[in-house]
């Protein structure tokens, strides 16, 4: 019987070490085979029927086993400085000696202004929530949520329907609404119905050298599709259903600099691949251990954040560690220092953005110009776990920044006003950014986060240490998971969408949103519309297209005392796909100016050249602006290939 006893013992201990080994290296998922263990949805098999206004696809999923440890219990409290996947890493608190300089010391500061922003009602009902957002060279906005719930608040037009499968009845039905609209933010918010045949549901996204809107990947039926969206009136949706090699569910989409698009990353997809020509479909797709390595009990590394670097290297961002990505030789040139204090990917979901490209600051450093990124909130390892058991822990409050093409790079901390999860945050046409929706405890999910954060915030990058952040007007609109932000060619950034729930549900705690606002930023205060540059109509059509290195000029208008070279920015901003608190390709690139000579009174010139490569600024289409002590001209479209 002590034999019997002892083989019990030790069978177990193998189990636990197994198990611990398994959580340990990030793959309890794709060897226990379920697909949805820690659904970035919440629990799946949970709470259907909620509410109102489910759809026909509330029992859609299937029931699946969840994977846990036996008797397992979080501990109920963590040092903040937990690093969950054990990796190197330090940060230290940043100071004025940043490598990356901001500001032109020659400039007089930005125009002062102690407006806080205002919030306008765009649209009383968008008819879809908006879930993934992007805003077309044609002046139109693009959002659209998930199909699998076969409800919106608008019929599709014209008595169009699109056939499914019911999966719990195996019937054949009709779903008549519509998951994607065409929003005219110009012409009194006139909405245009979209149709999309496979879901888009949690995919990913870009705008082609054309301006045709390319996304990538979804759920279920569209976990592996390519669609396309031209930029016309009546055009609509062209899908490919398996066009890519991996399923891409949560997957992340960058522009290239030879005008294609790279794909990162998704559930259980640990590879990229790239978008291949309409038609046509990948036979495979490239390993990337880092996302396998990164994937932790909760995952927390969805939608990881990837920018172009200015050295042409990828940067890739999951969970707590980042790479440079040789995509020539499928290399990993280097693995960055982790960031600690917690995760900050999908569904801990903080926020990221390549910091403004200064080619007017910055010579080349070894032939590279500096590029920058930020990371900012997002929640600790184990704070989705601890929400699926109705424990909302703090979200996390800090800011991150790394120059990634320096070989000896280090982390610099800085500490916003509040916390924040699923916050958007986008780059604005100065060079600021603004971080705004999103909840102070939590994490994303159906139902896994609290206490809305109503306040947005403007970082100023070149503004010295301990005066970058500023607190903005506060929305009364809770902008909690699935929300969505947009910069408009008028300087006002969109914002729309929130849907904790599963389907529609207009009764919930926080809602299904279907109200879309616009927020006036501060550099667009009355008492500085006086000092807006205009860009004259002439000028505007002579640098609609534009070649790389290209030198030319752009009029404007500008009222006012003389203006100095120095006072004057001329910034290109491509628009970026914007889903999940993550703005995928963007950048701005502040481009080197020759000189700003007056021309007549209250009329300038600025001579200035396109972006010397495509690796600094991908082709396609661009909002083009020219700023005058921190206050933007409204864009105009240019194109660069």
């Amino acid at each position: 019987m002590a034999t019997s006893l002892l083989s019990h013992i030790k069978a177990l201990s193998l189990l636990i070490f197994l198990l611990l080994f398994i959580q340990h290296h990030g793959r309890a998922q794709r060897l226990f085979g379920n697909p949805f263990p820690f659904s970035g949805e919440g629990f799946l098999n949970q709470g259907q029927g909620q509410g109102q206004g489910q759809g026909q696809g509330a029992s859609f999923f299937p029931k699946f086993p969840f994977f846990t440890f036996p008797n397992y219990s979080p501990p109920t409290t963590f040092d903040d400085g937990d690093e969950g996947i054990a990796t190197p890493g330090a940060s230290t608190p940043a100071d004025n000696s940043d490598p990356n300089a901001q500001l032109d010391p020659r400039a007089n500061p930005d125009l002062e202004t102690n407006f806080k922003g205002k919030w306008t009602i765009v649209s009383k009902n968008s008819g879809v929530s908006g879930m993934h957002i992007i805003v077309l060279p044609n002046n139109k906005v693009i959002m659209y949520d998930a199909s699998a719930f076969r409800i919106s608040d608008i019929k599709l037009a014209n008595g169009v329907c699109v056939p499914f499968k019911d999966k719990a009845t195996n019937k054949e039905l009709q779903d008549c609404w519509s998951h994607g609209v065409e929003l005219d933010v110009i012409n009194n918010a006139k909405i245009r119905t979209l149709k999309l045949l496979y879901d888009p549901w949690c995919s990913s996204g870009g705008l082609a050298v054309d301006g045709t809107l390319v996304g990538t990947g979804g759920w279920d039926d569209g976990v592996k599709t390519v669609r396309y969206l031209k930029p016309c009136e009546t055009c609509d949706f062209q899908e490919y259903q398996t066009a890519l090699a991996d399923p891409r569910w949560y997957a992340t989409q960058i522009n290239l600099p030879d005008g294609g698009f790279l794909v990162v990353g998704g559930r259980r997809a640990y590879s990229y691949e790239y978008v291949p020509p309409a038609g046509k479909s990948n036979k495979k797709a490239n390993f990337l251990s880092l996302l396998d390595e990164t994937t932790d009990l909760d995952e927390n590394n969805l939608y990881p954040f990837v920018h172009l670097s200015t050295d042409g290297n990828v940067f890739i961002f999951a969970n707590n560690r980042s790479i440079l990505l040789n995509l020539d030789t499928n290399d990993v040139v280097r693995e960055l220092p982790a960031l600690p204090g917690g995760a900050r990917n999908y569904p801990a979901s903080g926020m990221s953005a390549l910091l403004p490209i200064r080619l007017d600051l910055h010579n080349k450093r070894n032939g590279v110009v500096p590029a920058e990124v930020i990371v900012c909130g997002g929640a600790r390892h184990d704070a989705y776990g601890l929400a699926g058991k109705g424990t909302f822990v703090p979200a996390l409050d800090d800011c991150n920044r790394l120059t990634i093409t320096d070989p000896k790079a280090i982390w610099r901390t800085e500490t916003m006003p509040s916390r924040r999860v699923m916050g958007d945050m986008v780059i604005l046409s100065n060079g600021d950014l603004l971080i705004v929706n999103g909840a102070k405890l939590g994490t994303a999910a159906w139902w896994f986060a609290e206490e809305p954060n109503f306040a947005p915030v403007l970082y100023r990058p070149d503004k010295p240490v301990n005066n970058r952040f500023e607190e903005l007007e506060q929305t009364d609109i809770p902008r909690m998971y699935h929300s969505s932000a947009a910069v408009l060619p008028d300087g006002r950034v969109l914002i729309a969408g929130s849907n904790t729930n599963p389907g529609y549900n207009y009764t919930s705690k926080y809602p299904t949103e279907l109200r879309v606002e616009a927020f006036t930023p501060p550099y667009l205060a009355p008492e500085l519309r006086k000092h807006r540059p205009e860009i004259t109509p002439d000028r505007a059509a002579a640098a609609a297209q534009l070649g790389y290195g290209q030198r030319f000029e752009v009029l404007f208008r500008l009222r006012g005392p003389r203006v100095s070279t120095a006072e004057i920015k001329v910034t290109m901003y491509p628009p970026p796909f914007t889903t999940h608190g993550y703005s995928m390709n963007q950048r701005l690139v502040v481009l080197d100016k020759e000189e700003v000579a007056r021309v007549d009174r209250g009329q300038y010139r600025v001579v200035v050249a396109a972006p010397p490569s495509a690796v600094l600024a991908p082709p396609g289409y661009y909002l083009f602006f020219v700023v005058y002590r921190g206050v933007p001209s409204e864009g105009i479209w240019v194109r660069i290939k």
